[in-house]
């Protein structure tokens, strides 16, 4: 059964905040564990963020990087082609943002453009968007097939959360710069945008390279279950390659 954006529950998961920003540190420290082992078994992480305008994407990508080295990780805001990259094929910019082997890249947004904003919006013709679903298929292929490791979230909002934030970005001096007039557009599209949705994770959600799916309607929860879904992947696909991450802490332990 594939996975849909209909059965994502959107109930708010509150945590009291002393919980969540303990476990929010231990994950972090999970996490640069993990960046660590990557680097030493030269193994590159390839994060692919999508979802609902003010779902809370930037935020959960933040937290994420928070404890990591700097060093080892690059954010790629991916917005419309320049263009110069418009007399490529669309996915050649995705190609020469992609990290080294043994580094993590995050894109907040990503070549999943093609099938959602460029299908809607009509930049891309109807056999451009139908024939890149097997496109996005075989790059992603190839990246695990070579020692990268892929996951893709996406983010959801329901349309009442999103408006609430909307407003609030509206009427703060300190968010409004991430508002625009096409996020207000954007709105009257929904129906458009849940339809593309699931076509993409019917079409490209793979064991190698996984769409998974986070409630975001509560920020802590939405940021939490990211770090935990990136943690549980990493470790599930060394696992694969015969490498088992060990926490340091139980190393010092067993010197003791």
């Amino acid at each position: 059964m594939s996975k849909r954006i209909e059965d994502i529950k959107l109930d708010k998961h509150l945590n009291d905040k002393p919980s969540y920003k303990k476990e929010l540190k231990k994950l972090q420290f999970e996490l640069l564990n993990i960046q660590q082992f990557l680097f030493n078994h030269n193994i590159g992480l390839v994060l692919a963020f999508e979802g609902m305008d003010a779902a809370g994407k930037g935020g959960a990508i933040k937290r994420l990087t928070q404890r990591l080295d700097p060093r080892g990780y690059i954010v790629h805001p991916i917005a419309a082609p320049q263009p110069f990259e418009l007399k490529y094929n669309y996915l050649h910019r995705f190609w020469t943002r992609l990290p080294y082997k043994g580094q993590i890249g995050i894109f907040d947004r990503s070549w999943y453009g093609r099938v959602l904003v460029e299908r809607i919006e009509g930049f891309a013709k109807q056999e451009e968007w139908q024939r890149a679903y097997e496109e996005i298929n075989r790059f992603e292929k190839l990246l695990t097939d070579d020692n990268y490791i892929v996951a893709k979230f996406w983010i959801q909002v329901s349309n009442e959360e999103q408006l609430n934030r909307f407003k609030e970005r509206q009427e703060d001096p300190y968010k409004k710069w991430k508002l625009t007039d096409e996020d207000w557009r954007n709105r009257d599209k929904w129906p458009l945008y849940v339809e593309a949705a699931n076509d993409m994770f019917k079409k490209t959600d793979k064991p190698h390279a996984p769409w998974i799916l986070i409630s975001g309607d509560d920020k802590n929860y939405a940021r939490i279950q990211v770090l935990k879904e990136i943690i549980a992947h990493v470790t599930r696909e060394c696992e694969l390659r015969g490498l088992k991450i060990t926490d340091p802490s139980e190393t010092i332990s067993e010197e003791v």
